[in-house]
């Protein structure tokens, strides 16, 4: 006979309840650009508006599966927010700055931080 998930959760150790829910709300950030523009309450008219482009430039946008990390920024910007891309290694996270910034530098600074240990400062890499 089939179990009430509630009733399986219950027997579930704190660490793996957390490690779900984590894996829960990681997951439900992951919107595509489109549900990311709704959840902002915008309208693709109204991004176009922003943005000064036509609407059908916004519908062709969102259905990209790749496009210039300036032309996210530039999407991401209009609704308000900021675009921020990071290299994730087991060991430590990268934070590049000035990726697809007009004129700037491919990865001119980054930010590293092991898992589990405090932030350090920015630090200059070549």
């Amino acid at each position: 006979m089939a179990k009430n998930w509630r009733e399986i959760r219950r027997t579930l150790s704190p660490e793996r309840e957390k490690r779900i829910k984590a894996r829960v709300k990681a997951e439900l950030a992951r919107l595509p650009l489109a549900e990311v523009r709704k959840a902002r309450a915008l309208t693709q008219t109204r991004l176009a508006e922003i943005l000064r482009v036509n609407q059908a430039a916004i519908s062709k946008m969102e259905q990209r599966t790749d496009m210039y990390l300036s032309t996210l920024r530039s999407y991401i910007e209009a609704m308000g927010g900021s675009l921020e891309v990071r290299a994730v290694f087991p060991e430590s996270e990268i934070l590049l700055e000035h990726i697809g910034s007009e004129g700037a530098p491919i990865a001119s600074a980054a930010v590293m931080r092991a898992p589990g240990k405090a932030e350090p400062g920015p630090k200059k890499y070549a």
